[in-house]
């Protein structure tokens, strides 16, 4: 038994335990030794041999799962995100794909909120002018009062909604498939997403990126926002149209932006760098040390149940 495991945050201290599940089970454990997501050749040449892979951010396109070797039997996603997984095509080829769904949604709640305190206060801007010596005055815009509007309300949204309540913010929500338990019980208003859009003073944004998500906010949406309203994005960078979202923040019309999630990673070339009032973190959303050792031992064991031909609960599709 062969596995690959291409996140490179399994080395760290808190997925000793998973990587000691993997390496009892398995024969074999390649590790992701160029330490980037890995695609096209790069991750097949990994794969040869393999039965399980555990798989980061990496990018497996239909052409990559065409010419995946026989032997792989399960893609383990390290993480809830499948976005960069062809799942029809691991269907066709017969390959289960899962995932780790909550495992991250502290974590990446957390970020998002801080985001907006970040965004709202200009936190970034006012430490890095004080640390060179300035003493500037800048008014900052305070959340409570304030509506968030929560585009997902998954379990990462359900756990953002709940400090925002703790904040003496309202909270709207947009979800196709909206909890309508949780949303009676704390107060939070369903909307559709134009109405969500156009009333709430900070929308942060909980949804998958497929060809209905992508630049779900674009210069028409934006334009139809409150002024000075602020957008958070800790889920993935396609959502937002950046060139729209950045001639949004040089008009003003858009008070702040806070994003860990970007249409390009590692973030090179975007017309949002240099801009005041945004807020970058690099994809860190899913990275506490909490986190990554619940995604390290779902991943473990969703691929060793699949490999044993056990019952996983974590199957997508």
């Amino acid at each position: 038994m062969k596995i690959l495991v291409t996140p490179t945050s399994f080395e760290k201290p808190e997925n000793a335990q998973a990587r000691a599940l993997l390496e009892e089970f398995a024969d074999e454990i390649v590790y992701n030794d160029l330490r980037i997501p890995l695609q096209g050749d790069e991750l097949l040449s990994r794969l040869q041999g393999v039965d399980g892979y555990v798989a980061g951010l990496d990018y497996i396109t239909a052409e990559v799962v065409e010419r995946m070797p026989d032997t792989l039997k399960v893609i383990s996603r390290y993480g809830a995100g499948v976005d960069r997984v062809d799942l029809a095509a691991c269907k066709r080829r017969g390959i289960t794909v899962t995932n780790t769904p909550g495992a991250n949604a502290t974590a990446v709640c957390e970020l998002a909120f801080g985001l907006m305190l970040a965004a709202a206060r200009n936190i970034p801007a006012l430490h890095a002018a004080v640390e060179k010596g300035e003493w500037p005055r800048s008014d900052g815009m305070e959340l409570a009062g304030k509506t968030l509007g929560i585009v997902g309300l998954g379990a990462i949204g359900k756990k953002l909604a709940l400090r925002a309540l703790a904040f003496e913010m309202q909270v709207l929500a947009y979800d196709p498939y909206l909890d309508q338990n949780f949303a009676a019980q704390h107060g939070i208003r369903a909307m559709a997403l134009d109405e969500l859009l156009q009333a709430s003073d900070v929308i942060s944004l909980h949804v998958p990126l497929n060809e209905q998500t992508r630049h779900m906010i674009n210069a028409q949406r934006i334009q139809a926002m409150r002024d000075g309203a602020i957008i958070i994005n800790t889920a993935r960078g396609g959502l937002i149209d950046e060139e729209a979202a950045a001639q949004a923040i040089r008009s003003g019309k858009l008070r702040g932006l806070g994003l860990d999630a970007f249409e390009q990673e590692p973030l090179k070339d975007s017309p949002l760098i240099g801009l005041p009032h945004v807020v970058f973190t690099p994809h860190t959303g899913a990275h506490t040390a909490e986190a990554v050792q619940k995604m390290g031992l779902m991943a473990a064991e969703n691929a060793i149940a699949v490999l044993r031909g056990e019952n996983c609960p974590y199957t997508i599709g």
